[in-house]
């Protein structure tokens, strides 16, 4: 059977979805990729935090699901909302690139210690982990996919724009890259570096199974597990500067790294458990509530007054 994939219509995501038409081709089934466009590629001239909805890069690929249009629906995992309907499932998470956020520029000697420097993000993670760790530079609203993004900073709109580097690395861009952010400081956001699969709950049993098998690595599902978890538990998305990162050792043990921080970068948040992988969803729900308890609470009070 040919098995229809939903993805995003940009060059990052068709990659994206490739990669996984070539998978799940080499377990043996026929592909075709059905291209959208969701409200987030759509709407350009507002920030994710202020459009508002969840799912913006993802809900017009859910209806598709539900209508039976599609089998599966391509994601950055980081882009996929904290809760998911009940008549959808995450099926399946590809095995990670590496997590890191990057500084990318056309100056060769760019450096994050000039002062007056004009970064370009939209993540509100990003803005605000750059306010705290690196004060003297300015943030500036970077819309659109990662070729306009690079259009906007040729013409000299940014001195810089900080990305996740797994989309950096898939589109061909490592040579400009000038820094990689260190994780443990520059904590990412939830899934970053993966590819997410989703499904109708009500796919054929079998088919589902066959479909994970091909596509679904481990330790990574095990991760983001625990990540999702978090995400869920502070009932954040997109939009609330919330980061986390589990990893998994050849042990069995997952760390958590979760927190969150203020818009300004001045409240900072952070807690590290570790637990036994069985017990992933477990630990994720353990480290936001430490957190959330530790004056997590506030910082989601402030944010959403300061939002209106």
């Amino acid at each position: 059977m040919t098995i229809r994939l939903a993805t995003r219509a940009s060059r990052l995501a068709l990659w994206q979805t490739e990669h996984v038409a070539s998978l799940l081709q080499q377990a043996g089934f026929a592909t075709e990729i059905v291209p959208m466009q969701t409200i987030g590629d759509a709407v350009q001239d507002r920030s994710l935090a202020k459009i508002g909805s969840k799912g913006v890069f993802t809900e017009e690929l859910e209806v598709s699901l539900r209508r039976g249009e599609t089998h599966l629906a391509v994601h950055s995992a980081k882009d996929v909302q904290s809760s998911i309907p009940s008549d959808l499932e995450l099926l399946a998470f590809l095995e990670r690139e590496q997590v890191n956020d990057v500084v990318l520029s056309f100056n060769e000697q760019f450096s994050l210690e000039k002062p007056g420097i004009v970064l370009g993000t939209s993540s509100t993670r990003r803005k605000a982990q750059l306010r705290r760790f690196y004060p003297e530079a300015t943030t500036a609203e970077a819309r659109g996919n990662l070729q306009t993004r690079l259009r906007k900073l040729e013409e000299g709109q940014f001195d810089a724009l900080v990305l996740a580097y797994a989309g950096v690395h898939r589109m061909g861009y490592d040579h400009l890259v000038r820094h990689v952010l260190p994780s443990a400081q520059f904590v990412p956001a939830t899934g970053q570096g993966s590819i997410a699969i989703e499904c109708a709950a009500d796919l054929n049993p079998d088919l589902k199974a066959q479909l994970k098998a091909a596509l679904d690595h481990s330790a990574t599902h095990t991760c983001l597990l625990a990540e999702r978890a978090f995400l869920h538990t502070m009932e954040g998305g997109c939009s609330i500067p919330s980061f986390a990162l589990a990893t998994l050792d050849d042990a069995g043990v997952v760390r958590l790294h979760g927190g969150l921080i203020s818009l300004s970068g001045e409240e900072y948040v952070e807690e590290i458990q570790l637990a036994a992988a069985a017990d992933a969803y477990a630990l994720g729900v353990a480290v936001a509530e430490a957190v959330l308890a530790r004056g997590g609470r506030e910082i989601l009070a402030s944010i959403r007054e300061h939002r209106g």
